[in-house]
């Protein structure tokens, strides 16, 4: 379900076209990101070691699904989102629900402790995502957009990051902090730094969380995003097997 909203990015009145919210990640592989993403057709994904999703121009398209299968090929499990149920065929082994949340009252700053993290600090980054499991976060999954981190004693203990890039919108996540170090206000410091760099270039930040997740969701409310809607993720297996590709 959709959730009108007015968008108005920290007080700053804002009109930004959120059809591209309703299908993110396939606006982000066919925008922004198109220069991460693998596509054939109708159907698109990041490389498994960027971000495990994949996604469809229209999850209604029978054509969409044949384009995913030549993509992902036979017996191969794949992510997907927005998509409520997968065709004849299509195995369904997973999945879940997320909701989405736009900034529409988040007040933007810098956080002059932050410091800016790349391809070196993956190793870092991976164990605080290890410890904390804020979402998903592989080895490339930093090439995506900017992150933020905070460091007590030269270790790692939050941080935060761009994900899916749209046209208009960009999406915070990873944002985590060790649990030594929770109730410092942490997190909340790296988000509004992140959407600081965010509303920089022009965009306006969006994130995801899961629905049990009421500590996220209360952090978020509670600094001005609101909930835009409810979407399913499907984790499927898609038609045929391995012995098929050796036939051809």
């Amino acid at each position: 379900m959709t959730v009108q909203t007015d968008f108005r990015g920290g007080g700053t009145p804002l009109a930004p076209d959120t059809a591209p919210l309703d299908n993110a990640v396939w606006s982000a592989l066919t925008g922004p990101h198109a220069h991460l993403a693998e596509r054939v057709g109708a159907a698109a994904r990041y490389p498994d070691d960027v971000y495990a999703y994949a996604a469809l121009a229209d999850a209604a398209d029978p054509a969409a699904w044949a384009d995913l299968r030549t993509l992902v090929g036979p017996g191969t499990t794949v992510k997907i989102k927005p998509v409520e149920q997968a065709p004849p065929g299509w195995e369904v082994v997973g999945g879940g629900r997320g909701v989405q949340f736009v900034d529409t009252a988040l007040r933007a700053e810098p956080a002059p402790e932050a410091v800016r993290l790349g391809p070196a600090d993956v190793p870092e980054m991976l164990d605080l995502v290890a410890r904390t499991e804020p979402g998903p976060f592989r080895t490339r999954t930093v090439e995506m957009g900017s992150y933020l981190g905070i460091r007590h004693r030269g270790r790692l203990i939050a941080m935060a990051g761009e994900r899916l890039r749209l046209p208009g919108w960009t999406e915070i996540s990873a944002v985590c902090t060790d649990p030594e170090h929770r109730g410092r206000g942490l997190a909340t410091r790296l988000v509004r730094a992140v959407a600081a760099g965010i509303r920089e270039r022009g965009d306006t930040p969006f994130l995801h969380a899961a629905p049990d997740n009421a500590t996220a969701i209360r952090l978020y409310e509670s600094i001005g995003f609101t909930e835009r809607l409810r979407g399913r993720t499907l984790l499927v297996r898609s038609p045929g097997t391995s012995a098929d590709v050796r036939r051809l």
